[in-house]
């Protein structure tokens, strides 16, 4: 894996094609508005979540997707997961609030080919973008500094917890269907809504749910609830 940090790709302009997955309409259209000025992009339909982000990459097919990690029905790991799974040739981009090393190394093993925050500048989004679109990987500084060397006595969940690396192991061992159910019942769904939403009988949702509880070692909504706020995967509402 590379680490790079382009200033422009060179050699024939070609017209990138991008998606926005963002739960915050406000940070969308920001977005849209800034790279609509770049005359080599293409700015797709966005996405107000993972889902939908899944959904669309599948039927639009862009060279890259700006992927929010933090997103209701289906976080931005998991949509990057499910995008990479369906279509390899597609590029995901982080861009996230979270510096945590958990969230780098998390979109990364899932095949995100770069990570930015929110707070970088306009260009580096740009200059990232471009380098995606011709398969390299593009982290931003503060982000590298997290992967290449790490953090001295980091727990990983971004609090200050010190059970942080044992919550990361729990959540390691849920299959991808798991930390689905794991983020639509923290989003305040039903098993008989969970199950229609992902066309599962609701005897396996809640089978799935069980195993959740059991691994997590956790075991009433609340406490699943506060552990997928805590740990990124879905935000206060």
């Amino acid at each position: 894996m590379t680490y790079s940090n382009p200033t422009a790709t060179a050699g024939n302009v070609r017209t990138i094609r991008v998606l926005l997955a963002d739960d915050h309409r406000l940070m969308r259209e920001g977005l849209r508005q800034m790279l609509e000025r770049e005359t080599d992009f293409e700015v797709l339909p966005d996405a107000p979540e993972g889902r939908t982000a899944v959904h669309l990459a599948a039927e639009l097919r862009p060279d890259v997707v700006v992927m929010d990690i933090t997103m209701p029905d289906l976080n931005g790991i998991e949509a990057t997961r499910q995008i990479k799974a369906s279509n390899p040739a597609i590029r995901v981009l982080a861009l996230s609030m979270h510096a945590d090393r958990q969230f780098v190394t998390e979109m990364l093993a899932v095949g995100a080919s770069g990570y930015l925050l929110k707070d970088c500048p306009a260009h580096e989004l740009v200059t990232a973008i471009r380098a995606a679109a011709v398969g390299e990987t593009y982290l931003s500084s503060k982000v590298a500094g997290l992967v290449l060397m790490g953090i001295p006595g980091s727990n990983g969940n971004g609090n200050g917890n010190g059970d942080g690396n044992g919550a990361r192991r729990h959540y390691g061992a849920l299959t991808p269907r798991e930390r689905e159910i794991l983020q639509l019942v923290a989003d305040g769904g039903s098993s008989k809504e969970i199950a229609f939403r992902l066309g599962l009988s609701v005897k396996t949702v809640d089978t799935h749910r069980r195993q959740v509880m059991e691994k997590l070692q956790l075991y009433s909504v609340a406490e699943l609830t506060h552990y997928a706020i805590r740990e990124g995967l879905t935000a206060l509402h």
